[in-house]
């Protein structure tokens, strides 16, 4: 027979599981993003670790050169360049509930792009401005490729020390000698692939 006391016990734990669990979730959404000081110049003397400096390394995949591969886990995005290399920077990712994945292609270029922060980054961080115009004190950085119809960007920064890390709303972030050398190398119409784990 079943004894509902216990049973009516363990459902309570589990619901009140589920409820922290929420609850946590919904935590993570609300914090502030980090690195959106507007205002801050970058210190670009700071130097990044060696594993996040910008290399030409071997990088085996099926995309054809040309192709942008980020992985978010790895913390990386690779310039696929052809017989086996590809050029890999250090980048920083979406922190927990802001990591993506999917097929894109860049669809617009901008040197020391404007920042309008969407409605709901304002509703997370409300002294946040609504408009600020490019240059070295925007979070933007110096060149910003935006993908797709989305609100994400692979774009500079004003702060190179997230670089390797996760803590932004999404985008991905280069320190600013990185994202103007990407700049330089990919058109308008590349194929950007976000992936969370490096191909097999």
């Amino acid at each position: 027979m079943i004894d509902l006391r216990r049973l009516l016990g363990l459902t309570l734990i589990a619901a009140a599981g589920l409820a922290l669990s929420i609850t946590q979730s919904s935590a993570q959404l609300l914090r502030p993003d980090v690195g959106d000081e507007p205002g801050l110049i970058a210190d670009d003397s700071i130097q990044l670790p060696p594993e996040f400096q910008k290399q030409a390394v071997l990088y085996r995949t099926t995309e054809p050169p040309g192709t942008i591969i980020i992985s978010t886990n790895e913390r990386y995005l690779y310039l696929v360049q052809g017989n086996g290399r590809a050029m890999r920077y250090g980048i920083g990712v979406g922190r927990d509930g802001f990591q993506w994945q999917g097929l894109v292609k860049i669809t617009r270029k901008a040197e020391w792009p404007d920042w309008t922060p969407p409605a709901e980054m304002i509703q997370r961080q409300p002294y946040l401005p609504r408009f600020m115009a490019g240059g070295p004190g925007n979070p933007m950085g110096a060149r910003a490729l935006y993908l797709g119809t989305t609100v994400y960007r692979i774009h500079g920064t004003n702060r190179p020390d997230t670089i390797g890390t996760a803590v932004s709303s999404g985008c991905f972030r280069l320190v600013n000698a990185d994202v103007s050398d990407l700049y330089e190398r990919v058109p308008v119409g590349t194929k950007v692939v976000i992936r969370q784990k490096p191909e097999i």
